[in-house]
């Protein structure tokens, strides 16, 4: 029970982050710009091979991977590679919201529009966890950062995949 208790912070707060972003991308009126897909899917490339690479280097880290000795430096890649996967996702996250907004007008969209959203609120949940004594954090570690995963990797899908291959 106690370890259900001090989670409700990380998912109430990261849920709070989606549903912001969410209702800010939907409120905002976006500007008439052009748009720079291009650029765009190619961060956002970047950033999703970073993210596979994050759970690789998580399964590695957890003892799941055959020959892979986990350890400081394999824990200090893993975190720099998300420090990176961040960074990237961050111009292409603003570019989203601020030119384009939150649309639901067709079912790939929107499920980028949620993807998008539910990756910046897992995020900080998984932050907001690993802040919590090693002992303390269980399963909510890989759960978020599965749902990290599994959300950049439908925002990839649903965007610059899309924009490649049409």
């Amino acid at each position: 029970m106690r370890a259900v208790r001090w989670a409700v912070l990380p998912v109430t707060a990261g849920i709070g982050v989606a549903v912001v972003l969410g209702v800010y991308g939907r409120l905002h009126t976006p500007p008439d710009v052009v748009v720079d897909f291009p650029f765009k899917a190619a961060l956002a490339t970047g950033a999703a091979a970073l993210a596979l690479l994050q759970v690789i280097l998580a399964l590695a880290m957890y003892g799941r991977l055959p020959g892979i000795a986990a350890g400081p430096p394999l824990a200090a890649v893993h975190r720099w590679t998300g420090r990176l996967a961040m960074l990237l996702s961050l111009p292409v996250a603003v570019h989203c919201l601020y030119l384009l907004g939150f649309r639901s007008g067709e079912i790939r969209v929107l499920i980028h529009s949620l993807c998008g959203c539910l990756f910046y609120g897992a995020f900080v949940a998984k932050m907001l966890v690993l802040g919590r004594p090693e002992n303390d954090r269980g399963w909510a570690v890989p759960l978020a950062g599965g749902t990290v995963f599994a959300a950049i990797t439908g925002a990839w899908l649903t965007s610059a995949l899309w924009f490649f291959t049409t």
